[in-house]
Formats: C-alpha cells, sequence, structure tokens
C-alpha cells in the first residue's frame, strides 16, 4: 500500500492545495481544482492508498471552512473506496 503525507501547512489558498493534493497523489493533469474533481479522481482510484492528512489544524487556517470541507471530502471518499485509507491528525 503507498502511503502519501498531506501537510496542512503546505495548503496555504485554494488552489496551492489542489496543485500540491495533485502532486502528491498523482491525480491526472485534467484534475479540476476543486472538491468536486477531487471527489470524481478518488473515487475511481483503483489502487492501495493511504492518505494521512497531518497538521489539520494548520490546513483549517489557511482554509478556513473550505478547510473543513476538504477534509470531509477526503473522509467521504474513504467511504465509497475500499483502496482508500484516510487517517487525519
Amino acid at each position: 500500500m503507498r502511503t502519501v503525507k498531506l501537510y496542512g501547512e503546505r495548503m496555504t489558498n485554494n488552489e496551492a492545495a489542489h496543485r500540491y493534493i495533485q502532486e502528491q497523489l498523482e491525480i491526472p493533469s485534467y484534475y479540476g481544482y476543486n472538491l468536486d474533481a477531487l471527489y470524481d479522481a478518488l473515487s475511481v482510484y483503483d489502487k492501495d492508498l493511504s492518505i494521512m492528512l497531518i497538521n489539520k489544524p494548520e490546513l483549517i487556517a489557511h482554509l478556513g471552512p473550505y478547510g473543513e470541507r476538504l477534509v470531509q471530502t477526503f473522509m467521504d471518499v474513504e467511504k465509497v473506496n475500499r483502496n482508500i485509507k484516510v487517517k487525519v491528525i
């Protein structure tokens, strides 16, 4: 299983967050840089993947309510795709 660590302090605004996530998770270049696109890309991911969201307080400090929705998107993906495990620290 591949493990990817996503650090909250690296997600300083919405665009930076999506670019960072795309790079770290190796999401294809046609990724739409929004929560729906993230959900769509990960809900069909067909390899075992462990995602660790590290430093949630920093993420929320930078992104506010959007950060909460981002975390929830990862949690929702975990419910529909058994290949993906998410841990929030």
